[in-house]
């Protein structure tokens, strides 16, 4: 028995469990994920696709403007039947060439560029109903200054001028219609003092 004791009490002191355990208590260590640092995507936008369209009027008018250098090489100035009118602060430079009656003001159809209006397109067409030329010449016009009224007498005038160049016996019925004369009329100036031109300020005697 006394063996038996003694092998037991040198068992429990090979053990030493005092000499085996760290002083830090048993920790659980878990191994943290590392980080992946994922840099900034930039979005890409979809694609978007646009298509203009140009209008009827947009390419009218640039086959317009195809016509008009087509038919004026060089410009208005090389031209030879050339006629230059005034009204107001409106200046038109008429080019006239045989052809079917068109009228062209600014590349653009002279109904539309007048806003279809019947007064404005009587002044443009009057110089060639009074020769009976309407269908017989086509007229291409450069027109800047003034209002549309105010251009289309100095269009009037344009052509009236450009027809003397076809043939001086035009002058007679064309100054027999007053489509020949300058019309010098404009705005009056303001004066000093006055409301308008000629326009006074309400008088008072007391």
């Amino acid at each position: 028995m006394a063996v038996s004791i003694a092998a037991l009490t040198s068992s429990f002191a090979s053990l030493s469990f005092s000499s085996q355990l760290s002083q830090k208590p048993n920790s659980l260590f878990l191994h943290r994920p590392k980080l992946i640092s994922i840099k900034h995507v930039p979005k890409i936008s979809p694609l978007v696709v646009s298509a203009t369209v140009a209008s009827p009027e947009d390419l009218e008018t640039a086959d317009l403007k195809k016509l008009v250098k087509s038919r004026l090489p060089g410009g208005f100035a090389a031209q030879t039947i050339i006629g230059t009118g005034r009204r107001k602060c409106a200046i038109a430079r008429v080019v006239l060439q045989e052809g079917t009656g068109k009228v062209i003001i600014n590349y653009r159809d002279a109904k539309e560029y007048l806003q279809g209006n019947p007064l404005w397109l009587q002044y443009v067409k009057v110089p060639l109903v009074t020769l009976g030329y309407e269908s017989n010449y086509d007229v291409f016009v450069k027109a800047h200054g003034g209002g549309l009224s105010g251009q289309a007498q100095a269009i009037s005038l344009g052509i009236a001028r450009a027809l003397l160049k076809v043939s001086e016996d035009h002058r007679k019925p064309l100054r027999k219609e007053g489509l020949l004369t300058r019309d010098s009329r404009i705005v009056e100036r303001k004066k000093p003092g006055l409301k308008k031109a000629r326009k006074a300020p309400q008088f008072s005697k007391r």
